[in-house]
């Protein structure tokens, strides 16, 4: 074994001195709430459904992994467990939705966007029937269950169906206000969750309208344009970055679809160089959508940072950030390298 690899290897078994902070023996099943403060998904809804009959949820049998059972526990009649059976799960939705229900499914992203595109755009985007298709765990963020939980590719996939928004929530109140404005919001969505243990961003609900980004930070010197999971790393390091004089603007991008062009022409105008920043495959998703728009605006130095095209190592989370450097001594790194390289 090379150093490299055994390296590598203490990495993603957590031995490595100063890394035990990335072993996790819990499973994702029946993770206690305390441990995923930012899945407020069942609560919220059911607060909500409580003056809204609209209301439906349904999951996968995934209902203590996502948290639906606080919906379930205060709406029973108004809440199925497909099993199972994700695709049987979002079609039906699509059938509550025909009926003049607003359904939201839920279940891991992988099963959801990737598994469910066919009845995604057909049965839902297609008819622009309102159903909220809920995908948890995205990214790399199941780790030590490997490519089959893992979702790089969601975002690609699902931005290319028309009438379909797509949006990615940051923590607990950014689901929050998500949640409240998807409700009467036209047409089919997928609303991106991470792992629910995701840090604060928000300290308050913020006024959030889909489709327009929020500017987090103001920068002159270079912007970087992120979302959901990659949000507070992105500010952490941006914080840091603007002690060594380094001026960093930080934008989440939480609607992916449709995209927030006029932020980008802005960065594109008003600072002097963008890096994307996201927990996905760099082909096909926030990286590639922002430099669509850049080829009509000024040309600048660009990157997008992200998982490489490729299926990534199994192991935690935490050890996985680090290793793709989207952790934020990773990303205040990568932007070093990148500013070096078009002084």
């Amino acid at each position: 074994m090379t150093t490299e690899m055994q390296n590598e290897a203490e990495i993603f078994r957590g031995t490595t001195t100063g890394l035990t902070e990335f072993k996790d023996t819990r499973s994702v099943r029946g993770t206690p709430k305390a441990g995923m403060p930012a899945f407020v998904l069942g609560e919220e809804l059911a607060e909500i459904a409580k003056t809204d009959p609209r209301i439906v949820v349904a999951t996968a049998d995934l209902a203590s992994a996502n948290r639906t059972n606080d919906f379930r526990d205060v709406h029973p009649e108004r809440f199925f467990n497909f099993g199972i059976a994700e695709k049987n799960m979002i079609t039906a939705a699509a059938g509550m939705a025909a009926c003049g229900l607003i359904p939201y499914v839920a279940t891991f992203a992988s099963f959801s966007a990737i598994l469910g595109a066919e009845q995604i755009r057909t049965d839902c985007a297609y008819p622009k029937q309102p159903v909220r298709i809920v995908g948890t765990h995205s990214g790399m963020s199941m780790g030590f269950y490997g490519t089959s939980h893992h979702a790089l590719e969601d975002l690609g996939i699902l931005r290319v169906i028309a009438d379909l928004t797509v949006i990615c929530a940051t923590d607990a109140n950014h689901l929050r206000a998500i949640l409240r404005e998807s409700i009467d919001f036209p047409g089919a969505m997928y609303i991106r969750l991470g792992r629910g243990r995701d840090p604060v961003v928000y300290e308050e609900i913020p006024d959030l309208e889909i489709g327009k980004a929020i500017r987090l930070r103001e920068g002159t010197d270079l912007t970087f344009i992120t979302t959901g999971s990659q949000v507070r790393a992105s500010l952490d390091a941006s914080d840091a970055l603007r002690k060594e004089g380094i001026s960093v603007r930080v934008v989440d991008m939480h609607t992916i679809s449709p995209l927030d062009h006029n932020e980008i022409i802005a960065a594109a105008a008003e600072t002097n160089a963008i890096i994307t920043i996201e927990e996905h495959n760099i082909t096909g998703g926030l990286g590639s959508a922002v430099s669509e728009v850049l080829l009509n605006c000024r040309r600048l130095p660009f990157l997008k940072h992200g998982v490489p095209d490729k299926y990534v190592e199994v192991g935690p989370p935490a050890a996985l950030y680090a290793s793709y450097r989207l952790d934020t001594p990773g990303i205040i790194e990568v932007t070093k390298e990148f500013l070096a390289a078009h002084q």
